[in-house]
């Protein structure tokens, strides 16, 4: 195997075209075998699970910002949001294989490393937020959050965004697929790259957007359905990271608050460093009554958290029936408190607000260089660029990012895209990412882009 190559020393290739075939399996043999695994994988788990790329790859082994496919080629990882401390940090390994060959038990035990857990990740975060609640996936975060404030506040409905992502169970689902009447209350995601007006300032836009709020708190008034809160990413990373007229988050909570309601906000995908503070909140200013968290929170060990006050912890627990056998365990503590040892020690934060400013700053001029970025936009290691057809009317090429996003793969560069129309690149490194590997990323982007535009 290759040796993972992560300090600024790596000579950086002129091109960045890869081979599929290495000696002894020529890409015939390869293309057969890849043929035959996704024979197995319809048969095994279903025909249309869903599978990244036209050309599917079999990844193998993963360290730092790379992966490495059955061949022995190395993608660097822009995609994914779990490993923040990158792929297979020997810590994190090494407190996962401690606490599994000591103990690993259920909620209802008393145990020290996950007390001692949960009262080190709450520290993190700014008050009231002092109780925690541990589950196994974002969308198990998400639905302790959806009961807690139902239970809290004796209201059902929840405001929640026209183009939002927040899990997959049956509860949560409907927030993106529905029904969403009576429960849940759409409003339109605040931005400033499409605009509710055009010619409008920041303000106006930001009071417009506030008064779709306000309309659907008191359209549920009108109908006589409670309002149990409000739901949002803070930085709304599924609509496509759009730039928030400022101030819209926390006038749309006072508004919220005043009518009885909490706010929850979904750390998931902004939490643990990703904007280059440790929360989305902070980065809105808007601190929530409810907040939820998971994917980087235990480097790919099945680890989340609902946290919130005392009091709203407490009442939860005595309106709704709760447990979780395989949640709360000293290993996703130990794993948990690994993951925050590696983002404390090695400065993760500080890196991601660092690194990511530099690459932000970067990828600016391309607005002025190729036609299709009709806008860059972005906080810390987790930036937009907004692929267009129309520059002038914005108009969204889903079509065009995604043959962006596999020629970047066929690079050895694993993007994605995100945003309502599914055009906006999306580029998410692990925290561990360099200012070295930063500009590896840039001359590929620049180099795909100027492809694409002949």
């Amino acid at each position: 195997m290759p040796t993972c190559l992560l300090c600024p020393a790596t000579p950086k290739p002129d091109r960045f075209e890869m081979s599929d075939s290495v000696p002894g399996n020529p890409q015939g043999a390869a293309e057969m075998s890849r043929n035959s695994q996704l024979e197995r994988r319809d048969a095994t788990m279903g025909r249309g699970a869903m599978a990244f790329y036209e050309q599917p790859i079999e990844l193998v082994r993963g360290e730092g910002i790379w992966l490495f496919d059955a061949n022995g080629k190395r993608y660097m990882d822009i995609y994914n949001n779990v490993p923040v401390a990158g792929h297979c940090h020997p810590r994190i390994v090494e407190a996962m294989r401690r606490q599994a060959s000591t103990l690993n038990t259920h909620s209802r035990y008393v145990n020290e490393t996950v007390l001692a857990y949960s009262e080190r990740l709450l520290a993190h975060h700014a008050d009231p937020l002092d109780s925690l609640i541990m589950g196994c996936s974002g969308s198990e975060a998400l639905e302790v959050a959806v009961q807690m404030a139902r239970a809290a506040t004796g209201g059902q409905a929840l405001l929640i965004s026209n183009a939002t992502y927040h899990g997959n169970t049956t509860e949560i689902r409907r927030m993106t697929f529905g029904p969403f009447e009576p429960d849940y209350k759409r409003v339109s995601f605040p931005q400033t790259y499409r605009p509710l007006a055009e010619g409008a300032s920041e303000d106006e836009l930001r009071d417009r957007h506030l008064g779709e709020i306000q309309r659907a708190i008191s359209g549920l008034e009108a109908e006589g359905i409670g309002l149990a809160g409000m739901l949002f990413c803070p930085i709304f990373a599924n609509e496509g990271l759009p730039d928030v007229p400022k101030g819209f988050l926390p006038q749309a909570a006072a508004l919220v608050r005043a009518a009885g309601g909490l706010v929850i906000l979904d750390e998931v995908q902004a939490g643990f460093g990703r904007t280059g503070r440790w929360w989305g909140y902070e980065v809105m200013e808007c601190t929530p009554d409810i907040v939820t968290m998971g994917k980087p929170m235990g480097a790919g060990i099945p680890l989340s958290g609902t946290a919130t006050s005392n009091a709203i912890a407490s009442t939860f627990h005595e309106k709704c029936f709760y447990f979780n056998t395989t949640a709360s365990t000293p290993l996703q503590a130990a794993v948990g408190s690994a993951v925050l040892d590696v983002i404390e020690d090695e400065g993760l934060v500080e890196r991601s607000a660092r690194v990511g400013s530099f690459l932000l700053s970067e990828l600016m001029p391309f607005m002025d260089r190729y036609e299709s970025v009709g806008d860059v936009r972005g906080r810390g290691l987790f930036i937009g660029i907004e692929w267009v057809s129309d520059r002038e009317k914005r108009t969204a090429d889903r079509a065009g990012a995604g043959a962006f996003v596999e020629r970047m793969k066929n690079k050895g560069f694993l993007m994605g895209a995100a945003g309502h129309q599914n055009n906006v690149l999306k580029l998410r490194p692990p925290l561990v990412f360099e200012q070295a590997d930063a500009e590896l990323l840039l001359t590929a982007l620049d180099e795909t882009m100027r492809e694409m535009h002949g």
